[in-house]
């Protein structure tokens, strides 16, 4: 199930990294100025929040099913090594951060502002989120806590 878990999970990085872009070319095609925010703008920073969450499930059931908190807890030098460390304390938080951005972004376009401060609103919010989760994914070139591309 833990391996389910992982692959899924990997896999789902594919979707919130393409619906994170797609929210920043919709924030800034609209950033200029006379476009209207319409419902399609705001169902892609929509998409990119659900998958988010079901990233942020599915990280929760691997912290816990695989370990991670218990290494953290339970091993002295817990911190010194580079695997144990990311794993349990700066992917974690990372993400955790990202994730809050992106629903601060999709919060602030539902609200009744005026259209080009949504665009910016939700460009800069998802930008930034997309940052931290780049720095933040296990890529496969990254010694000691590389997962592969699919």
């Amino acid at each position: 199930m833990q391996t389910g878990f992982l692959h899924l999970h990997n896999f789902l990085r594919w979707l919130v990294l393409l619906f994170a872009l797609l929210t920043i070319i919709k924030g800034l095609s609209g950033m200029g100025g006379t476009k209207k925010f319409t419902a399609g703008d705001k169902r892609s920073a929509m998409f990119l929040m659900i998958c988010c969450d079901i990233q942020l499930l599915l990280g929760l059931a691997l912290y816990f099913m695989g370990g991670w908190w218990g290494n953290l807890m339970n091993t002295p030098d817990a911190m010194k090594n580079t695997a144990i460390r990311f794993y349990s304390v700066e992917h974690a938080f990372g993400m955790l951060i990202a994730i809050i951005l992106v629903h601060i972004g999709y919060a602030s376009v539902k609200k009744d502002i005026a259209d080009k401060s949504k665009f910016k609103k939700m460009f800069w919010y998802t930008f930034i989120a997309l940052v931290i989760i780049i720095v933040m994914i296990p890529w496969p070139w990254r010694e000691m806590i590389g997962r592969p591309w699919f």
